[in-house]
């Protein structure tokens, strides 16, 4: 009896096996590329109960961030805001504003009836990791640094990663974000639009030596007056005050040294 099968079968079994090979190693490759916070966490969007817009209330009104998540710098969490901050606006007797709003329904049920608003978490730390709100706020790390544009979202979205990866770079870096304590809620807030004099004249006022800032914005150099460190910086950084200018000042006069081993985070 012949041979039942063509003789190209031979090959097919080396041929399988090298496909699957491939595929095993593409596979393994793209899983801890797109399998990361980046493409998985980015962008996350979810529908609240109540339709709270921060693009009308931190955006269009300005309002501060503090106000709602009031434990923000004296806490490790960020607290989300009762119904009673809600009403502190809203509620009768307090202005009335958009009282009768059909979007406050759930929000005037929930007053009613003592149980909470079960809003939708959308920045959420693994349990395994430890973050302290309170130490970065009080360290010039803005909300804006790792929530994103919240002042522009209608609906607050997932902006930032928030992975291992992405808060190394900060930690190694710091001078790349750290701002001053006063425009830590500015979610606007550009460096060139600080006030370069005013920048120094609060380091000194705060104790700082004039030669120490001098010498943290150019190495081996001095300065006796006010006058002289705005001269160096725009020496060094031009007319307008730049990031590196900020961050750098604040990194060694504050003294932030953002830990880089495993036990800062994971306790």
């Amino acid at each position: 009896m012949g041979n039942f099968f063509p003789r190209w079968t031979n090959w097919l079994p080396l041929k399988l096996a090298v496909a699957a090979g491939f595929i095993v190693f593409g596979v393994s490759l793209a899983v801890p590329y797109y399998f990361t916070p980046k493409y998985t966490r980015v962008g996350y969007e979810p529908t609240q109960p109540v339709p709270f817009s921060h693009k009308i209330h931190a955006g269009q009104l300005g309002l501060d961030c503090r106000y709602c998540h009031s434990f923000a710098e004296v806490s490790s969490h960020a607290n989300v805001p009762t119904n009673q901050t809600c009403f502190n606006c809203h509620g009768p007797g307090k202005g009335n504003i958009k009282a009768s709003s059909p979007k406050l329904e759930k929000v005037i049920k929930a007053a009613e009836t003592g149980k909470p608003i079960e809003w939708v978490k959308v920045h959420k730390a693994p349990d395994y990791v430890y973050f302290n709100h309170s130490a970065h706020l009080n360290r010039g790390i803005s909300c804006q640094n790792c929530h994103g544009q919240i002042n522009e979202m209608e609906v607050v979205k997932h902006a930032e990663p928030q992975s291992m990866g992405w808060c190394l770079e900060c930690h190694r870096n710091p001078e790349q974000k750290l701002r001053p304590l006063d425009q830590i809620t500015n979610l606007n807030y550009k460096p060139e639009q600080l006030d370069r004099s005013g920048f120094y004249a609060g380091l000194l006022k705060k104790g700082v030596k004039a030669d120490e800032i001098a010498a943290t914005i150019k190495e081996g150099s001095s300065a006796g007056k006010l006058e002289d460190l705005v001269a160096l910086a725009v020496g060094k950084y031009g007319e307008k005050v730049t990031q590196l200018e900020v961050g750098s000042q604040l990194k060694k006069h504050w003294q932030v040294q953002p830990p880089e081993n495993c036990t800062a985070c994971h306790r």
